[in-house]
């Protein structure tokens, strides 16, 4: 077994481990990949600050994100088709999750279903949503999320239109996975993925197949989602979605203060600073650019959350610094299913809470609740002066 010291070493791993699409599904943006870059590049603009001679003992990465308690700010991002990263994909990061303490976010598009998650955890874990035109799919989708007990709803408000994903198209990535040469080729050289696959029957999208009218196949389900997602979204209609949850709504997707006053006008009880991974609008900002206006703009009235680009405990750690509240992984512990399935997202959250502790511990501080920006060096023009 390799030994495993930081995420980048699962990453290795789970390059070799898994299918070039679904890969390639994780580890890309759109168009040019420019903010799927930056996304990680513009955490190294920020250094920290070092402090010594400071009682370091009795550390504690504990805190509240959504108003449920959380072993350390971290939640397990949506990620569609995680089952196809690993067999019954979500299951195991769910579980590895739960055990951990963080919260696990369950995608609509996922393979393994709302109820296939539930049945196979003790503890209630959040539900993404895409706002669809479907009106009657989206109330049984809630009502279904509600059954199960989920304890927060993320709705997901930058998928109105997709952005062009040069490699998935070029790749023909569906789930699952339509048998060409090249698909062939490439899965019988990943023996250990294939015998996990043979060994479920959760290989398509089981929280639509089946629940959307008309939608009984893989095939029936690429006419439904090429018209599903809604471009005529506003904020009404976000705040109609809003009334349909009695718990905790997280809106992501939110990159611009005007947009983020907004989410608190709709309603919501967090917000997540996401530029969609990179995979919505190329040239944006970065994640962790946008954050500080943000904060600027409605930090005292909106927990406020963020994501893209965190591959490490110290990326959660300067997130933390610049007022986040929480943050959320996705290709990280992707990275870590794909590599060795639920034990590989355990190592990637040990990984991440261990450079978290040390690094806060290094900034002279005990308690990730009081880290502030005084522990970062920021530079003056980091968000940008823009004509």
């Amino acid at each position: 077994m390799p030994v495993i010291t930081n995420v980048d070493d699962l990453k290795q791993l789970y390059r070799r481990r898994v299918p070039r699409m679904f890969y390639d599904y994780a580890e890309s943006g759109s168009w040019s990949e420019q903010t799927f870059r930056e996304n990680v590049s513009d955490f190294q603009d920020i250094h920290f600050r070092q402090r010594v001679a400071v009682d370091m003992a009795g550390r504690s990465l504990e805190t509240r994100m959504a108003g449920q308690d959380v072993a350390m700010p971290v939640a397990l991002a949506p990620v569609g088709l995680t089952g196809m990263q690993s067999a019954d994909g979500e299951i195991k990061a769910a579980r590895a999750a739960e055990k951990f303490g963080v919260p696990f976010t369950l995608s609509t598009l996922s393979i393994c279903s709302i109820e296939d998650v539930a049945e196979h955890t003790e503890k209630p874990f959040w539900f993404q949503v895409y706002t669809l035109k479907d009106q009657d799919f989206m109330k049984r989708l809630i009502a279904r999320a509600k059954a199960a007990k989920c304890s927060a709803l993320v709705i997901t408000v930058d998928l109105q239109v997709l952005g062009q994903r040069h490699r998935d198209i070029k790749n023909g990535l569906s789930a699952p996975p339509k048998l060409t040469a090249k698909s062939v080729a490439d899965m019988m050289t990943k023996v250990r993925w294939g015998l996990g696959m043979l060994g479920t029957k959760r290989r398509e999208f089981r929280n639509v197949i089946g629940h959307a009218e008309g939608v009984t196949d893989p095939a029936s389900l690429a006419t439904w989602t090429a018209e599903a997602f809604d471009p005529s979204l506003d904020w009404e209609k976000i705040k109609e979605f809003r009334r349909m949850w009695d718990g905790p709504v997280i809106i992501k997707g939110i990159m611009d203060p005007r947009d983020a006053r907004a989410a608190v006008d709709a309603g919501a009880d967090a917000i997540v600073v996401s530029n969609h991974g990179g995979r919505q609008l190329d040239g944006a900002l970065s994640s962790i650019r946008a954050l500080p206006p943000i904060m600027d703009a409605v930090g005292d009235k909106i927990e406020v959350h963020v994501d893209g680009g965190i591959r490490s405990g110290q990326d959660v750690l300067k997130a933390m610094a610049l007022g986040a509240k929480g943050t959320y992984i996705g290709r990280a512990f992707v990275y870590g299913l794909g590599a060795m399935g639920e034990a590989g997202v355990t190592r990637a959250l040990e990984v991440i809470q261990k450079e978290l502790d040390v690094s806060m511990a290094l900034c002279g501080h005990t308690d990730i609740r009081q880290v502030d920006r005084d522990i970062l060096l920021v530079p003056k023009d980091f968000t940008g002066t823009w004509e």
